[in-house]
């Protein structure tokens, strides 16, 4: 029993670190006329689980998420979430039941979450770092 509890603490250490280091890899953006040039990782947080509405100026934030199958939606949860898709799965239902939250609008891949953000003044979007562009500005996590 300590083994299997042992084997198990290692991968998720191991799961953790991989993602972690495919964190840099995926970046927060939001339209470029947003006065933010930095976020807090626990704001990001915290507007992605539904326990915050507004950007860390007053604004109305409008999160848009992507498919879980996608690598931005792996590395963007693993990696700055913290919350791997089981995790997920059982974070939601409870808050959806009692209305307390509804997780983020599902917007599509890096392109239509890029092309959204850059249409929509208060979203907030995760692209891969390779597709970003001067339509879309990237905060940097602090």
């Amino acid at each position: 029993m300590k083994t299997t509890l042992y084997q198990l603490a290692i991968l998720s250490v191991l799961w953790t670190v991989s993602m972690l280091a495919y964190a840099d890899d995926v970046v927060v953006v939001v339209h470029p006329s947003n006065p933010l040039t930095e976020i807090s990782v626990e704001d990001v947080k915290k507007i992605y689980l539904g326990k915050k509405k507004f950007f860390p100026r007053g604004t109305k934030v409008i999160p848009g998420d992507q498919p879980k199958e996608t690598q931005s939606h792996k590395f963007f949860y693993g990696g700055i979430i913290g919350k791997s898709e089981a995790k997920l799965k059982l974070y939601w239902p409870r808050l959806i039941f009692t209305g307390k939250a509804t997780p983020p609008k599902i917007i599509g891949l890096d392109q239509a979450v890029k092309e959204w953000v850059a249409e929509e003044p208060q979203a907030m979007g995760y692209i891969m770092r390779t597709e970003a562009d001067d339509t879309v500005k990237i905060l940097d996590l602090k």
